[in-house]
């Protein structure tokens, strides 16, 4: 369920204490004050593909992936990510905090909790063994681990690897743009 937006619009008095309501120097010349939404497992069900961020700790791609996952109609997991209500993940949302299904999983309960979806699981993660995106066997509805850059996936939830396939001087693809072609490619 989306969080109820709250109307409050400043007059030229108020705009004095404008600065001290937001966080960036050169803000845009409206805030809200929201309640943050709440999701329930059956609200992430509900999507055919369901994406967990393992260890993913940068603000900026926390709201990217917010964002992808709105326009390719996934939901989202969190384990050990940068916070989904900081000012730098909500801005880079650019609003789909509040229209993704998201929920934050404790790692020591994250694999259990994979488990129980019931869906196939893959690990997005480029190690031998793993298959090119495009030539790996995946129906939706699934669930999509992804890790960060520094770390990779730490979860030790059994799956079969995928991987993007890149020009071998890229050491790796930032994880926004990781799951931004594995998206595309399973919409």
């Amino acid at each position: 369920m989306a969080g109820e937006l709250v109307d409050f619009r400043f007059t030229e008095e108020d705009t004095f204490a404008f600065p001290s309501l937001v966080t960036t120097v050169t803000p845009q010349l409206e805030a809200a004050v929201v309640h943050t939404p709440e999701w329930s497992e059956k609200d992430l069900q509900a999507k055919e593909v369901i994406v967990v961020l393992d260890g993913v700790q940068d603000p900026g791609n926390v709201g990217t992936i917010l964002r992808l996952c709105l326009g390719f109609k996934a939901s989202l997991v969190l384990v050990e990510a940068a916070d989904v209500t900081s000012p730098k993940v909500i801005r880079s949302s650019a609003g789909a905090i509040f229209l993704v299904p998201w929920m934050k999983v404790a790692r020591e309960d994250a694999e259990a909790f994979i488990s129980k979806l019931n869906r196939p699981v893959y690990r997005l993660e480029k190690r031998e063994g793993s298959k090119l995106l495009g030539q790996a066997d995946m129906e939706k509805p699934l669930v999509l681990i992804a890790g960060s850059e520094g770390s990779g996936i730490q979860l030790s939830v059994d799956a079969p690897s995928v991987h993007i396939g890149h020009a071998a001087l890229l050491d790796s693809l930032n994880v926004a743009n990781a799951l931004a072609i594995a998206l595309h490619h399973l919409a």
